[in-house]
């Protein structure tokens, strides 16, 4: 059903990117990947504002939900050679799956390029190729709720894994003393999806685990350290987390949590808007705070997207012109100012009227520059899709119980040597856990 959804979209798109008379103002075309209508609406602001300063009109056009749909129809359209669409929201973990259709970025914005965050340019850059520019920033981040941890004694959010155990445990037992039978300690995304692999990446990594697979190719995720983290999730369900958090995705992890049901919990940057909500009953009893953390560090996946130029766009110039637009200090100063979205531009987390509605941004700057661990998605390439799937399914099947972590280690290792043909190994040791070489 998904192959006839993506199908359908590319006629019905394909049919709208035909050529323009050259009496008629230059259309672009935009395909991206916001559904909230919160922010597609802001979106289509800036398009009208883009419009106003250039002449250069934009089309946007609609997209499916699920994130590897998305994927399957960005590459229907792109293996067409079609003049349109010109422009492509891309995923953090798509670049050198999708880098042979798009233009090498570098070229046209050394200025802007040196401006943003370092390891967000590397995620998006493939044998030196700037595949996209970065205009929306994630990281994992832990929510916690100031109540409670200041009820329970509490004057720091957990620094360690262990210590969210022991703090989630307590709070729990006394939250349900006071007759809240469905309150939990901790709730994150733990179903058989992308998320998972986010989740089970920041255990692992935490622990000095590896990154799955290294940016060497070594295969090093059969080894101790990951093998605990798991372990230590699985302890979770049913304990400090809900039994069904095995099923959860983002949207039910921020039900259970913005309902305050929860003392703590794992979510992307966008998680604050809905917790701060007028209607939301935690609105001023939370704060956030990075990851927590072991002998590896505190790290939280990076997440986000980058704008990327079509090689067939009819319209390589304009195009140009509206990322650099949408990248542009100016739009990532108002956005972050109404939606509180983290600018991918370090400079701006000085400047007053982005810090002063947004003091916890001082925070994700740090996560930015020092917390980042990357999904092997560059290293692995077209292949990235059934290593995911490989990781999510073992680290599951732990979750679940059907496998122990040494068996469920074990056997992912052999199948992504399978997948890949790289060797197998161990992670790096005494290495800090940082951003991909580009």
């Amino acid at each position: 059903m998904s192959r006839l959804a993506c199908g359908a979209l590319v006629v019905l798109l394909l049919g709208g990117c035909g050529g323009q008379s050259s009496q008629e103002p230059v259309t672009v075309t935009l395909l991206e990947e916001w559904t909230s209508k919160t922010l597609s609406e802001a979106r289509q602001q800036e398009l009208e504002q883009f419009t106003r300063e250039t002449g250069i009109r934009v089309k946007v056009l609609p997209s499916p939900e699920s994130n590897w749909e998305k994927l399957a129809l960005w590459q229907q359209l792109l293996e067409t050679g079609a003049g349109g669409p010109d422009v492509y929201g891309i995923d953090v973990i798509w670049p050198r799956i999708l880098n042979e259709y798009f233009i090498d970025l570098k070229p046209h914005f050394a200025k802007e390029i040196s401006l943003q965050f370092p390891a967000m340019v590397a995620s998006y850059t493939v044998d030196g190729k700037l595949v996209g520019l970065p205009y929306r920033a994630d990281i994992g981040l832990l929510y916690y709720r100031t109540d409670l941890l200041s009820q329970y004694g509490y004057r720091a959010p957990p620094r360690t894994w262990a210590e969210l155990e022991r703090m989630a445990t307590r709070i729990q037992t006394g939250e349900r003393a006071k007759g809240k039978k469905k309150f939990w300690g901790f709730v994150w995304q733990g179903a058989a999806a992308e998320a998972l692999t986010c989740n089970a990446l920041e255990w692992q990594a935490a622990e000095g685990g590896g990154q799955i697979i290294e940016d060497d190719g070594t295969i090093s995720v059969n080894n101790p350290d990951a093998i605990r983290a798991w372990q230590r999730a699985a302890r979770w369900v049913g304990s400090i987390s809900p039994p069904s958090v095995i099923g959860y995705e983002e949207w039910n992890a921020l039900n259970v949590w913005v309902a305050g049901d929860a003392a703590f919990m794992r979510g992307w940057p966008t998680a604050y808007l809905d917790s701060h909500t007028a209607e939301s009953p935690i609105r001023d009893k939370f704060d956030i705070s990075l990851l927590p953390g072991g002998r590896g560090g505190r790290v939280g996946t990076l997440g986000g997207a980058a704008l990327a130029v079509s090689r067939f766009s009819a319209h390589p110039r304009e195009a140009l012109e509206l990322v650099r637009y949408l990248s542009s200090s100016d739009v990532q100063t108002k956005r972050s100012r109404v939606f509180s979205q983290p600018p991918t531009l370090p400079g701006l987390y000085d400047v007053p009227a982005v810090l002063a509605p947004n003091p916890r941004f001082a925070l994700l700057r740090e996560a930015f520059q020092t917390g980042i661990v990357q999904r092997p998605s560059n290293v692995t390439g077209k292949k990235y899709h059934d290593v995911t799937n490989a990781y999510i399914k073992a680290v599951h099947s732990v979750l679940t119980r059907e496998a122990s972590g040494p068996a469920a280690a074990a056997a992912l290792e052999n199948e992504l040597v399978r997948i890949t043909g790289f060797r197998k190994g161990s992670p790096p040791r005494n290495q800090p856990t940082v951003a991909r070489k580009p």
